[in-house]
C-alpha cells in the first residue's frame, strides 16, 4: 500500500473539533483528522488557544501524527482516519 500525505496546510473543522490532513492512499484521497482534544492532551496546546495554534501543533508534530495515521491506514486498508487521544501514549509530549 502506497501512503503519502498532501503537503497542503491542515484545515480546522469546527463542526467536529478536528484538524484535517488528507492522505493519498494508492492514488485515492482519504480523509485523515486529529481531534483538538488529542492535540491538547499530547502536544501542549491549551483549550483557550485559537484555531491557528491547533494547526501549528499539527504542523510541528506532523511526522509523528502522520506515522500514527499511516499505521491506521494500513490496518484499515485505507479507510478514513480520526485520531483521538487514545491513539497516543498517555501524557504530554516532552521536547
Amino acid at each position: 500500500m502506497n501512503i503519502d500525505f498532501f503537503p497542503d496546510a491542515p484545515a480546522y473543522r469546527d463542526a467536529n473539533l478536528t484538524v484535517e490532513f488528507p492522505a493519498l492512499v494508492d492514488g485515492r484521497r482519504v480523509p485523515c483528522a486529529i481531534s483538538v482534544k488529542a492535540l491538547e492532551d499530547h502536544f501542549g496546546v491549551e483549550t483557550y488557544d485559537r484555531t491557528g495554534w491547533w494547526i501549528s501543533a499539527l504542523d510541528a508534530e506532523r511526522p509523528r501524527i502522520e506515522a500514527v495515521a499511516r499505521e491506521h491506514l494500513r490496518v484499515t486498508n485505507g479507510m478514513p482516519v480520526l485520531l483521538k487521544s487514545g491513539h497516543f501514549p498517555p501524557g504530554r509530549l516532552l521536547a
